[in-house]
């Protein structure tokens, strides 16, 4: 006669809330150990608040596990966009919502709307903004960058006289080849104010050369205070100006702005401003110098 084995049920007293808070202690310690191996912080950080709100939501645990995946994902591609911004090299970061079109009214703001959808891009299409200083050129080239990195491109912005230093730099030094190679892989290069310091011939042929690399492959944003037949004074050359034209004009959105420099437009405003404010706080009868 076979012999049965007696189980025995574990009592209160060996598996009870404190059993229980060991074991959820320990695993949660080995999960959020696992998880900073795996390099996922956003759901080492959120894993225990969005288990409590899932558990009280009645969510499952697929449910559960989704929301976490989202929250990692949109912390990561902020992060990376954070750090493309960051090699942008934006001087200042200006978007579209601080631009005043009322100042400008000469620019398409259309077209500038259009732009910011960064289908350009797509297209490896160029743009060029002309216009007088202040006329708000970078602002809007700044903004276009600052979109183009939010959707995952990579930029950087040179005034282009900084870009000709460090090219004749990298060239003194035998490192050109591994500058345009950087430059080559952007999906957009901005190119500030081009035209207010007349280049080198050195220096005009350098431009040329990475604008011409950039033809078709990748999109370019060139501001200039000059208009496109002056452009001479700056490239020094005829067949270089007509060269350069050729290829940036081909496939191109042009933005003029032919208005009032804004910050001329301010400063008017303020000094107005205060000769009322002055002229409130002068006792009647005196006259103001």
């Amino acid at each position: 006669m076979s012999r049965l084995r007696i189980l025995r049920p574990i009592g209160p007293c060996e598996w009870g809330p404190k059993t229980m808070k060991k074991l959820e202690t320990k695993s949660m310690v080995l999960l959020k150990h696992h998880l900073k191996a795996l390099k996922l912080p956003t759901i080492h950080a959120e894993c225990e608040k969005v288990a409590g709100r899932c558990a009280q939501d009645n969510i499952d645990h697929l449910g559960f596990l989704l929301q976490l995946c989202e929250l990692e994902l949109i912390e990561r591609e902020k992060r990376a966009a954070d750090r493309r911004l960051k090699a942008a090299k934006f001087p200042n970061l200006k978007t579209l919502d601080m631009f005043d079109f009322t100042a400008q009214p000469s620019l398409n703001r259309l077209l500038v709307l259009e732009l910011m959808r960064c289908t350009y891009l797509d297209n490896r299409e160029s743009v060029i903004l002309l216009g007088n200083p202040g006329t708000g050129k970078t602002h809007i080239a700044t903004a276009l960058g600052v979109e183009a990195c939010g959707r995952g491109k990579r930029v950087q912005f040179w005034k282009v006289t900084e870009l000709l230093t460090h090219l004749i730099e990298a060239r003194e030094e035998r490192q050109l080849a591994r500058m345009k190679k950087q430059l080559a892989r952007l999906d957009l290069l901005i190119l500030d104010e081009l035209g207010y310091v007349p280049t080198s011939k050195l220096g005009a042929e350098l431009l040329f050369d990475v604008i011409s690399t950039a033809y078709e492959r990748t999109s370019l944003v060139v501001t200039s205070n000059l208009p496109f037949e002056n452009w001479t004074e700056v490239l020094l050359s005829e067949r270089l100006t007509g060269a350069t034209l050729d290829r940036l004009t081909h496939r191109c959105h042009i933005l003029e702005a032919t208005g009032e420099s804004y910050r001329l437009q301010d400063a008017r405003r303020r000094r107005g401003a205060g000769r009322k404010r002055d002229e409130r706080r002068a006792p009647q009868g005196e006259d103001l110098i």
